[in-house]
């Protein structure tokens, strides 16, 4: 084919030389992703099809650009101006920077199908899965704002005035670093806060918490603020440093499992010992507490009630909230049976009066 290419004109020349490389990337492009598609099915560390749907097109793009950057200096032979020719090849590294950096967050976007893989947050016992998916997603978004400002220096720089500049620039770094950093100074603090909660991680994605008086989820970590999915699924968004400056509850910190406890007021003549064993039964045929902690014990009296907390165990908050619910409905039902005397009530004394 090349042979052929000799006896013709320089225009068909190019066109033939430009046809053969782009025809020649998108080969290169099917074989290799088809390669790289036979290897993720046979590896359990990366999920099917990732790599394809992710990096296909736009390794795609970054073959083409490279075919054609090595092709365009031909112009010349055509009798293009070479102006021309050096301003199409500044903006084919334009675009050559653009891909790459888009690369880039794309694998981060393969890792993310990695992680989703190996660790699965919605498991009953998903500690270190939040926690591995928590950083992630901080480090996910600190990845792309970094590529994002290296690859917009490195188009700059391939301006010859704006490079021209780079001395002047440098040479007042220092007061331009002062201002900007005390202009910045709540964005930067919010930025380190993010990589705090990243490392730190005092909250992570699908923790159970109470802020500002609202039980909820860890919905969304971002580096600027968190989103969390409230009990009725209203969304509270906080801003990430909330987290490191005030005091909030986080009930599965350590692990998912918590204490539920009901309480009942009822009359002094209660049997205790057949609420303790009505109570065991109770727990005994729900399918929600995890057989680790059955307690009832007399927290508290009154001149008209004695008070009973029923202390239970479950797997995570929500299923403890569905047993404190069922264990009180019950317990009141079995009182209302079997000792409605035990009820509350208001005792009074009537004397005869004396004419």
């Amino acid at each position: 084919m090349l042979a052929i290419l000799e006896n013709q004109t320089p225009i068909v020349k190019f066109l033939g030389a430009l046809v053969i490389a782009v025809g020649s990337v998108l080969v290169a492009n099917y074989i290799l992703f088809l390669i790289l598609r036979r290897i993720s099915k046979k590896s359990p560390l990366i999920p099917d099809g990732s790599v394809n749907r992710h990096c296909r097109g736009v390794v795609r793009m970054i073959l083409l650009l490279i075919a054609v950057r090595f092709i365009v200096p031909f112009l010349e032979t055509l009798g293009v101006d070479e102006k021309y020719v050096e301003t199409l090849l500044h903006i084919i590294g334009l675009l050559l920077i653009g891909s790459v950096s888009w690369f880039v967050i794309r694998l981060t976007d393969v890792l993310e199908d990695v992680i989703v893989s190996l660790f699965d947050v919605d498991a009953r016992d998903n500690l270190r899965a939040r926690k591995i998916h928590t950083q992630l997603r901080v480090l996910r978004r600190i990845v792309i704002v970094i590529v994002g400002i290296l690859a917009l220096g490195t188009m700059l720089m391939t301006f010859g005035k704006i490079r021209q500049l780079g001395t002047t620039i440098l040479a007042s770094a220092g007061i331009v670093g002062i201002v900007v950093g005390m202009a910045a100074q709540r964005t930067i603090g919010t930025f380190i806060a993010g990589l705090q909660i990243a490392f730190t991680q005092p909250i992570r994605v699908d923790d159970v918490v109470i802020v500002e008086n609202e039980w909820g989820r860890i919905e969304e970590i971002t580096l600027t603020y968190v989103v969390v999915r409230i009990w009725d699924l209203r969304r509270l968004i906080v801003p990430i440093t909330y987290f490191i400056e005030k005091p909030f509850q986080n009930w599965t910190r350590t692990t998912a499992d918590i204490l539920g406890s009901v309480f009942l007021y009822v009359d002094y003549m209660v049997p205790v010992e057949a609420i303790r064993e009505e109570l065991q039964r109770i727990l005994d045929k729900s399918q929600h507490w995890d057989r680790k902690v059955c307690v009832l014990q007399v927290t508290n009296t009154s001149e008209h009630t004695i008070e009973l907390r029923a202390l239970m165990s479950a797997a995570d908050a929500s299923t403890a909230w569905t047993l404190r619910c069922e264990v009180r409905e019950k317990l009141v039902s079995f009182i209302q049976e079997k000792y409605p005397d035990a009820l509350p009530r208001v005792r009074a004394e009537l004397e005869k009066v004396q004419d």
